[in-house]
């Protein structure tokens, strides 16, 4: 078990090597001069100093000159610098981070919870119009951009109804202490979790429901029935045990996805997570901090699929007597 963790963990520190390297060929592939974004417009017709700026920054070395330093800056946990916010690019994103943390989980444990339970509802009885009308939702919730789901529910919930606030993540006006501050960012974070869930939510729903049909058709179902338990026992302690595996794996696969709709949702509601850092970086040229994030978010993502393979052992132990098997 120990050596197959190991293995894994060999494995996601070499693909973040490789994702670092293609996400740094890809910004230097990019037209245009980083140094005329440095020095600004008053200065960027100035030979001398953009020569100035590109020696200063590394920005005149050759390619693999400035590919070997960057990776040496960043396992020392060196990012750089920002050329446009004017500070460290670890403190920029150390300040995004929670923010889009706390924004994915929320949305990812809403969208899996929730099309869960509508799947097994749905799987229970399947030909009742329950199940029909909750297909067509599922497939509604699929087809919308995520960015429409937005805009939709910010006319709905606070232009309409004026329910729930639609920007930022804080109101200074809400009031002080610990309590007052979880109300005031579970209030802002309503919308913008709801609007990155829903078509999640529509995936698991189908997805739990196909895999829980096939389940209950199984030959150990029909034995625990025979055995005379509760069809909720039946249900939820056996057969939603294995039905939730393939459930499991597409939230490691899917995990990129929900962090790039994220930005989307970060861009439609102004919330300071890294998705909101990214654009802001792309539309100012700040490749540093662009550089940064997608490392970050690319560790994020093989970090959830590291996790997702070891949260296998833990739902399936035939995964676990296998991998004994095998050492």
């Amino acid at each position: 078990m120990l050596r197959s963790i190991a293995a894994r963990i060999a494995q996601a520190l070499g693909l973040i090597l490789a994702v670092m390297c293609l996400n740094f060929l890809l910004i230097h592939l990019t037209p245009g001069d980083p140094a005329t974004v440095i020095v600004g417009e008053s200065g960027a017709g100035d030979p001398e100093l953009l020569a100035e700026i590109r020696e200063q920054y590394g920005l005149d070395r050759p390619f693999v000159v400035q590919l070997g330093s960057y990776i040496g800056r960043v396992a020392t946990g060196d990012l750089g610098d920002s050329y446009f916010f004017n500070q460290s690019v670890t403190s920029l994103i150390g300040a995004r981070l929670w923010p889009t943390v706390l924004l994915v989980g929320t949305a990812l444990a809403f969208a899996v919870a929730a099309g869960t339970m509508v799947g097994v509802a749905t799987a229970r009885r399947p030909e009742s119009p329950w199940s029909h009308g909750a297909t067509v939702l599922a497939l509604v919730g699929f087809s919308m951009p995520v960015f429409w789901t937005g805009i939709m529910l910010v006319i709905l919930f606070a232009s309409t109804w004026k329910l729930l606030p639609v920007q930022g993540w804080h109101d200074v006006s809400y009031g002080e202490g610990m309590l007052a501050n979880i109300l005031d960012v579970g209030e802002h974070l309503i919308l913008p979790a709801l609007t990155l869930g829903l078509i999640y939510l529509a995936q698991y729903s189908r997805l739990s429901r196909a895999s829980m049909l096939e389940v209950l058709e199984s030959d150990y179902v029909r034995t625990a029935r025979a055995k005379g338990l509760g069809e909720r026992r039946v249900v939820y302690k056996h057969a939603l045990r294995n039905a939730i595996i393939p459930v499991v794996t597409v939230i490691g696969l899917q995990f990129g996805a929900l962090l790039s709709g994220a930005l989307l949702v970060e861009t439609v509601f102004n919330w300071p997570g890294l998705g909101r850092l990214a654009f802001d970086s792309i539309l100012r040229r700040d490749t540093s901090v662009l550089l940064g994030v997608l490392m970050v978010s690319s560790v994020m993502v093989i970090v959830a699929n590291l996790l997702t393979d070891l949260l296998y052992t833990i739902i399936d132990p035939r995964i676990r007597l296998r991998e004994r098997t095998n050492v």
